[in-house]
């Protein structure tokens, strides 16, 4: 039976959910740190990060961190899609569990950099997500399209192109234990 976007996410996600919760820590530090290297010398951009679900990757630590010397924006769900809020507390519950900052009559139309939370991700580095479509839509909608970067809680991937031509790409996935950009250079040490 050939691979489908389906199966894989179904399978991906099996692998996420039982991942071991003894190194949880360890490997939210290693994302971060990864994530923290990535973004060092970011200054006065704009960048959409998430709030984590208890099994993706959690960016907090490193959302704080840019949160200093960045304009750093949430996903607020509108209908199929959502909007950029700006990052401020409290953040409330909302659908699918998901935190979310207050909504804001601003129309941000535009960032440098978006930080996305990926379930699986194909040979062609496009994002295999939860299935709502929500990131595509929403990066269908920018005038130009930010230096994305996938994060993952643990390293699911095919090298079979299961995507659609409307699903994100990256221009890189990090995870706890690699680092991989579209020239498939798979580069562990850093």
């Amino acid at each position: 039976m050939p691979l489908t976007k389906v199966i894989f996410r179904e399978n991906c996600l099996k692998k996420i959910k039982s991942s071991p919760q003894h190194n949880k820590i360890y490997r939210t530090f290693k994302v971060n740190l990864r994530l923290q290297k990535e973004l060092k010398h970011v200054r006065n951009k704009k960048i959409l990060f998430y709030f984590p679900l208890s099994f993706e990757a959690d960016v907090t630590k490193t959302l704080k961190v840019m949160r200093k010397k960045c304009s750093v924006f949430l996903p607020f769900m509108q209908g199929e899609s959502f909007k950029m809020v700006p990052f401020r507390l409290p953040l409330k519950q909302k659908k699918f569990g998901i935190f979310e900052a207050g909504n804001t009559i601003r129309n941000i139309k535009k960032i440098d950099i978006a930080i996305v939370p990926a379930v699986g991700v194909d040979g062609n580095l496009q994002r295999i997500g939860f299935g709502k479509g929500m990131y595509d839509r929403f990066f269908e909608k920018l005038r130009k399209k930010p230096y994305t970067i996938f994060t993952q809680s643990e390293f699911c991937y095919t090298n079979k192109f299961i995507c659609d031509a409307h699903d994100v790409a990256c221009d890189l996935l990090i995870t706890p234990k690699i680092r991989i950009s579209p020239m498939a250079r798979v580069d562990k040490r850093k």
